[in-house]
């Protein structure tokens, strides 16, 4: 139940009324009407600019046009207590306390929808996010794209669209030789007792690589290490295995299951890089050319050298892009461009890629990729994942670690937990960098919006264990004829607002709209909760020890959302704190 847009279609029935009627010209379109609950100061419910966006049009100043309004408005709405016109034109509602028991029964009776956009046509999501190389450990800057994919996810998901979670799998290159050559010294060290060549920059150094080497060597009896040339590739396969169940690992810890992992390698042997190139050229969007200098580059020791490019700025690129190496070898990009292909090809409906800030400046590229191969704008979306700085004791913190030059996802998690880790790292928007400070995350206070957040629900909870209920239960009432308060009205207007909260959330791919309208529902609870303190009157117990119907659904109402909320951000409610 969204009050926003039925409040929305009532007033278009009725405008629509009034213009055949003669009494109003009306636009094409009225896609500028809006609802909103307005500021507290007006002491109203319900907000709308409808005579804002229809004066131009009516040749009216937008006062005089809401003044008409107001009396149609009030006349056609048997739940309006007061209607009222604020500058510059705003019309400001009040509801009769009909209106919000109305409200709590219909979302109590819609319990398991509440939230839902029902009337809009569901689509089909590809989200691939962390994709991280298969050479180690996930470290804290995989930590914060890895949530707000999964996040994003766990948002469409609830709003009953169709996702798929997807992991790409970098498993061939450069990278990925240099990656199991450090394991095979490390295999050698374990076997031979050789010392590992720490002096060599291209290896990977960090010390879960033993890890890696004794559980291939446990697992591989028959496997020769004399020879690495002999046994490269299947060592390959072995140690991307071990990465991958580490990261699988890493992932689970956070409580991230992919639903798909996609292998580089996979579509280099089935030759769909070919396939694709092939694509491109019969739609004449490569060619044969030479790339300039990149700016900063000094442009006396860069050597021009034809390359087989891709047409980027025919879509709004800086410059076209390579595809091929000087060698012959295919980029990393035209690997990309090739995965992308396999995407579209799946028949999505939109695909979204979640990219950490250092690959910012690679979705202009990507992008005019899509578009060629799909002839639209409109079907890849890329989130980027600002920096997370940690702090502790008011300085940058770095914890002690054994797996390299970087504090991993399990580090972090063995400090505050996998609850906190989600919350605080969702709670700023995803294009702005993020302090990460331990000790807010383990303080009990309003400072701490997780267990703020977490505590208004055990609170709930604790009233339902004194009456010997199942809060997770649904709760029954036959008749319903509550005369809720205001305190409790306000309340209620924020509950009003969850719907909206989802759209946003799944419209514009924000999942940190979840964590802050959390904390601003559970402020208020807090703050009604307390009102308890000094009047007796406003205790959910009775001094009977006892609850009244009306206040029990409220709970339950408030307790439903909460719950919502934080199974979307994939957040514990602990019932005692």
């Amino acid at each position: 139940m969204n009050i926003f847009d039925q409040y929305i279609d009532k007033i278009k029935k009725i405008l629509l009324d009034l213009s055949k009627n003669g009494k109003l010209i009306l636009p094409e379109k009225l896609d500028g009407i809006t609802a909103e609950i307005p500021p507290s100061k007006f002491n109203s419910d319900i907000s709308t600019n409808v005579a804002m966006v229809l004066s131009k049009v009516n040749k009216k100043s937008p006062l005089d046009l809401a003044e008409t309004l107001t009396k149609v408005l009030k006349q056609n709405d048997k739940f309006i207590s007061d209607i009222r016109v604020v500058k510059p034109g705003f019309i400001n509602i009040k509801f009769k306390s009909i209106f919000w028991t109305n409200f709590v029964q219909e979302i109590i009776e819609n319990s398991k929808t509440f939230g839902i956009n029902l009337k809009e046509k569901k689509k089909k999501y590809l989200v691939e996010f962390v994709s991280a190389n298969p050479t180690g450990p996930l470290h804290v800057g995989h930590c914060r794209g890895a949530i707000l994919g999964d996040v994003i996810s766990n948002v469409l998901l609830f709003n009953k669209h169709e996702v798929t979670k997807e992991y790409y799998v970098n498993d061939y290159g450069n990278q990925i030789i240099n990656f199991t050559k450090s394991v095979y010294f490390r295999i050698r060290e374990i076997i031979f007792n050789e010392q590992f060549p720490s002096d060599n920059k291209d290896l990977y150094p960090g010390d879960y690589l033993k890890d890696f080497a004794q559980n291939i060597i446990n697992s591989n009896k028959k496997i020769d290490f004399k020879d690495f040339d002999k046994i490269s590739n299947e060592l390959a396969t072995l140690s991307i295995g071990e990465a991958l169940k580490l990261i699988k690992k890493n992932l689970n810890s956070l409580g991230i299951i992919h639903d798909s992992f996609v292998s580089e390698k996979k579509l280099v042997t089935n030759q769909e890089i070919e396939k694709v190139i092939s694509f491109l050229q019969k739609n004449n969007f490569v060619y044969k050319g030479k790339i300039k200098a990149p700016e900063g580059e000094d442009t006396d020791k860069w050597i021009e050298r034809e390359q087989l490019l891709f047409k980027s700025t025919d879509f709004g690129d800086d410059k076209d892009r390579a595809l091929q190496k000087t060698d012959g070898a295919w980029t990393y990009f035209a690997s990309d461009v090739a995965y992308h292909k396999n995407k579209l090809d799946r028949k999505f409906d939109h695909l979204i890629n979640i990219l950490g800030s250092d690959h910012a400046g690679y979705i202009k590229r990507i992008s005019s990729s899509v578009e060629a191969l799909s002839n639209s704008k409109e079907i890849l979306i890329c989130k980027v994942s600002q920096l997370v700085k940690l702090i502790k004791d008011k300085k940058p913190f770095k914890m002690s670690k054994r797996k390299g030059d970087y504090i991993t996802v399990d580090d972090l998690i063995n400090e505050v937990g996998k609850d906190a880790t989600r919350f605080i790292m969702l709670n700023r928007s995803s294009d702005v960098e993020l302090d990460f400070d331990f000790d807010n995350v383990i303080e009990k206070s309003k400072d701490n919006p997780l267990y703020y957040v977490q505590y208004s629900y055990a609170r709930i909870a604790s009233v339902f264990r004194h009456l010997e209920m199942d809060l997770k239960n649904d709760v029954k009432i036959n008749e319903y004829n509550f005369q809720y308060s205001e305190d409790e009205i306000n309340i209620l207007k924020k509950i009003s607002e969850w719907p909206k909260c989802i759209d946003t959330a799944t419209n514009k791919l924000e999942p940190h709209r979840i964590p802050f309208y959390l904390y601003d529902l559970a402020s208020l609870f807090h703050s009604y909760w307390n009102l308890g303190k000094d009047n007796p009157k406003k205790r959910f117990i009775n001094e009977q020890k006892k609850i009244s119907n009306d206040k029990l659904i409220f709970l339950k109402v408030i307790s439903n959302v909460i719950k919502s909320g934080m199974d979307i951000v994939g957040v514990s409610v602990p019932e005692k704190m």
